[in-house]
């Protein structure tokens, strides 16, 4: 059967009446036709008209047009993912370079922080660490049986903004909205968890409306409990093959939590894997301007947390592919923290940081440390807001003919320097990549640029997508790697000649299923797949299980097949 064939959009349902135009996975506003109207008895409940969804997409983007910021158009396509799921995403994917900042970075880390006083109904589990010993029957409380996919976060590191607890449930919900718009996965099998640990933030503690736990945070043996009950009682009710992201855990727990984990489920952590990705390839692009290897680079990081950490270890990864022994590897890389340069025999490193501690003087002013190591790349990780000087953009761009300077911290508030600032102190010369969006930039001379935004949205879609494809049961590394060498490809010529780093937002749904395409391929040839048989058209199988925002016609489940459907039915049976 053709996979577009209209008669595979059939959907049945047992519901009747007002519960069906309550339902989001089946409401379709004004787009049911009079037959649906009269079939599933809601005649009469809608007003007469009827719509089609392009219709209704244009009504949700006039209605966020009359609005006066971006958090009241989050509110009101929170609002409209509650209510009518399919036209939700049919709207992000018009546009989704308009619509992603909406709903996800700079707007979602305003979202957190007002989570509590605009919650409204909830959209996943909430998980605290009262439920210890009881989360597989918290687990059977979710409608949905096939989960493939989850996002967890305990809301100790949101962004930039630090520990906001239990608010910071606003970023498994915008990442797996984004595994759908930018990934095609079917949200009804994505689940956003927030496991609530109490939290360090005295600010929320106080606060009446605070929707968590008013309790510091739990640390150490318990903690660790907690989380193994959780990783076990999903991996038992979904499968070992149940994607599990971890998002926005603090630095102390991030990295064991990965390395832990990492092998034992299907598991990655974005912060530090999908940055790490991203960043790489906004570098793999930069080097078709500059002409030369990785290897060839001094790389000076701004911040020594999971993102920078997470980076460096892929570079490494990349420069030994390249040929470059990885002792080696690492003396390329260098990281400053909040105490300065991290050397060796400087006090209270961790061992994260202790990899990548070389013999120096200790330094804590950042410009004289860019002055004095002449990096060829800077790459800011640290959510300082400014921590590019005048002075450094000047001074890389004096070391460089074409400097690399990527702000990548997160929300805009925390960037490093803005694109006008880059772009205009290095005389244009600079190859910039940002976290957030920034406007386009015209110089003096009337060139225009257009920073690159290296977010993760390029990268935890697609794997996601492809991970679940092919049944993986665990993450390497490598295939971080791997997604970043297959984004930097889709970076045209005339993409990098007007600055861009990454491919334009609007193929950001075809880059994902390249990046899914490619882990499934490698998966059948390495035997890591576990879902068999092998499909001779990867790209044709993928495509399969996207989902598609086009309208499902829902009918009652005693409606009788005409004879021709009928047969067509028993088919696709």
């Amino acid at each position: 059967m053709d996979l577009e064939d209209p008669r595979r959009r059939r959907r049945h349902t047992n519901q009747r009446g007002y519960g069906v135009t309550r339902d989001p996975h089946l409401n379709k506003d004004l787009a049911f036709t009079l037959e649906e109207r009269q079939q599933l008895n809601i005649h009469g409940l809608l007003p007469p008209c009827i719509i089609s969804q392009d219709i209704q997409v244009l009504r949700i983007i006039k209605n966020m047009e009359l609005l006066n910021s971006d958090f009241d158009r989050y509110l009101l396509l929170m609002d409209l993912q509650d209510r009518n799921e399919k036209l939700f995403y049919r709207v992000l994917m018009s546009d989704i370079e308009k619509f992603m900042p909406i709903v996800y970075t700079p707007t979602v880390g305003l979202a957190c922080q007002q989570y509590s006083l605009a919650f409204r109904k909830p959209r996943g589990l909430f998980i605290s660490i009262h439920d210890r010993g009881h989360i597989s029957s918290i687990l059977n409380a979710w409608p949905e049986n096939s989960i493939k996919a989850i996002v967890v976060t305990d809301g100790e590191r949101i962004l930039g903004l630090g520990d906001l607890g239990c608010n910071g449930m606003g970023i498994p919900v915008g990442k797996l909205a984004l595994y759908t718009a930018c990934g095609g996965m079917n949200p009804q099998e994505c689940l956003p968890v927030m496991l609530d640990v109490g939290t360090e933030n005295e600010e929320l503690l106080k606060d009446p409306l605070y929707i968590g736990l008013r309790r510091k945070r739990v640390r150490d043996r318990q903690y660790d409990d907690f989380l193994d009950e959780f990783m076990e009682a999903v991996s038992s009710k979904y499968g070992m093959n149940c994607l599990i992201q971890f998002e926005d855990f603090a630095n102390v727990n991030a990295f064991r939590l990965l390395r832990r984990y990492q092998y034992q489920y299907c598991t990655f952590n974005d912060d530090i894997q999908g940055t790490a990705s991203v960043a790489v390839a906004g570098l793999l692009a930069a080097l078709r301007i500059t002409k030369n290897k990785l290897s060839d680079q001094t790389i000076l990081f701004q911040g020594a947390g999971e993102a920078a950490l997470g980076i460096a270890h892929l570079i490494v990864m990349a420069m030994e592919k390249e040929g470059l022994p990885k002792k080696k590897a690492i003396e390329k890389i260098w990281l400053v923290d909040s105490k300065g340069l991290i050397v060796k025999r400087r006090a209270s490193l961790t061992p994260e940081k202790e990899e990548f501690a070389h013999e120096h003087q200790e330094m804590k002013n950042l410009e004289a440390i860019v002055q004095k190591l002449k990096p060829t790349a800077l790459i800011g990780v640290a959510a300082i807001h400014g921590a590019f000087s005048e002075q450094i953009i000047k001074d890389m761009a004096a070391f460089n003919e074409r400097p690399i300077i990527f702000a990548l911290s997160n929300p805009t508030s925390k960037a490093e320097c803005s694109a006008e600032q880059c772009y205009t102190l290095s005389e244009g010369r600079a190859i910039f990549a940002s976290g957030s969006p920034f406007d386009p930039v015209t110089l003096p001379n009337g060139q225009t640029l257009y920073p690159g935004q290296g977010n993760n949205s390029y990268v935890f879609p697609g794997v996601a997508l492809g991970v679940v494809a092919c049944g993986l049961r665990h993450i390497p590394d490598s295939i971080f790697l791997m997604t970043a060498e297959v984004i930097a490809h889709q970076v045209s010529d005339k993409h990098l000649e007007e600055g861009r780093l990454y491919p334009p937002l609007y193929t950001i749904r075809d880059v994902s299923l390249k990046i899914a395409k490619k882990i499934v391929e490698e998966a059948y040839k390495e035997k890591t797949a576990t879902v068999y048989p092998e499909p001779s058209n990867k790209e044709a199988f993928i495509r399969s299980q996207m989902y598609n925002t086009d309208y499902d016609q829902i009918l009652p489940d005693c409606y009788s097949w005409p004879e021709e459907d009928q047969k067509m039915q028993t088919k696709v049976v």
